[in-house]
């Protein structure tokens, strides 16, 4: 069985890869590499000792993406490509709009036409917009509250739609929370181009003395510190959801959606004092404005992931931090 992971060479397709290597699945990568890096696909290689396909290939390219399907036998994708960060879609929005519905809608046409009916959607706890109430379940209202988040419930109104017209379909939507982390290896991690737009690598890179200081967004939500409150996950796990995904399809018919998440919520200050325990260096910061799209509260209840996947996450808050580290220690400058 091949699997297609698009934006294979990112952060979650990197690790979700790994892990799809080790349990003996062939894979194929797509991915433009406008924001990742292509070292991470040698590390890939060097981690499982196993050789892919992969394609440098724009997935808004509607003849390219159909030239890869036409040359391989795909057996189901794993969609992780797009633009994904909140502040920036705030900035650019017509930028993630065209990116990220574009890039869906040839992937789904593609696939229609070679009959890959089975598909992963990589979505977001976005999608739940500013919740009403935690933990936050699949049965929620959903909503957005920037424009990354409106892509990512726009696509799954896509994927339901297609569901109903083409009942053939397997699809499974995971709503993920906060990623974080690295491979236990120090291999592979999160490699932001130019300055973090997420708490953990800025967090490392202030560590590492390349950032001078971390800047909190907010203190004055109604929180116990006063600073956001994620569900912050290791990346390991969150891979490992992927391939329960892909076994779940493999013998259930529909279209259904899963909280990919530990259901516990941690502050900004929480991951800030963990990591300075584990790293063993001073974390300065500032306290500045919020920033526009950001909510106060949100954290997960995985209990339908636990009952119909068969997943759950292992890791703890401290092995997100100490892997994050040892990534950043290794890789002062990420991939580069």
């Amino acid at each position: 069985m091949t699997i297609l992971v698009t934006g294979g060479a990112g952060f979650i397709g990197s690790h979700t890869a790994v892990e799809l290597l080790e349990k003996g699945y062939d894979i194929s990568i797509v991915d433009n590499f406008s924001n990742s890096h292509e070292e991470s696909i040698k590390r890939i290689k060097e981690i499982t000792n196993k050789e892919f396909k992969v394609h440098k290939v724009d997935m808004q390219n509607f003849e390219a993406l159909d030239q890869l399907f036409k040359k391989e036998e795909i057996d189901a994708v794993i969609h992780f490509a797009g633009l994904k960060a909140v502040g920036d879609s705030v900035v650019r929005p017509l930028t993630y709009y065209r990116c990220n519905i574009t890039s869906l809608l040839n992937l789904c046409e593609v696939m229609a036409k070679y009959d890959v009916k089975k598909l992963i959607f990589s979505s977001s706890a976005t999608v739940y917009g500013n919740p009403k109430e935690v933990p936050i379940a699949e049965t929620s209202p959903l909503s957005a509250e920037n424009p990354y988040g409106h892509t990512k419930l726009m696509i799954e109104e896509i994927l339901r739609d297609l569901h109903k017209a083409d009942p053939s379909w397997r699809i499974a939507i995971l709503r993920y929370f906060n990623p974080v982390g690295a491979h236990e290896s120090g291999r592979i991690g999160e490699s932001p181009i130019g300055v973090p737009n997420n708490l953990m690598p800025y967090i490392s890179q202030v560590a590492m003395g390349i950032q001078e200081k971390l800047r909190i967004f907010g203190n004055d939500y109604d929180t116990y510190d006063g600073t956001g409150i994620r569900d912050y996950i290791h990346v390991t796990d969150l891979a490992k959801g992927h391939l329960k995904a892909l076994q779940y399809l493999d013998n259930h018919e529909g279209i259904d959606a899963f909280n990919l998440g530990t259901g516990v919520g941690y502050s900004v200050l929480d991951l800030v004092n963990n990591f300075k325990e584990v790293c063993a260096k001073d974390i300065p910061y500032e306290i500045t404005d919020r920033r526009p799209g950001d909510i106060g509260v949100c954290y997960a209840n995985p209990e339908k992931a636990r009952a119909l996947l068969g997943w759950q996450t292992e890791k703890s808050v401290a092995d997100m931090c100490r892997d994050a580290w040892k990534w950043q220690s290794q890789n002062p400058q990420g991939y580069v």
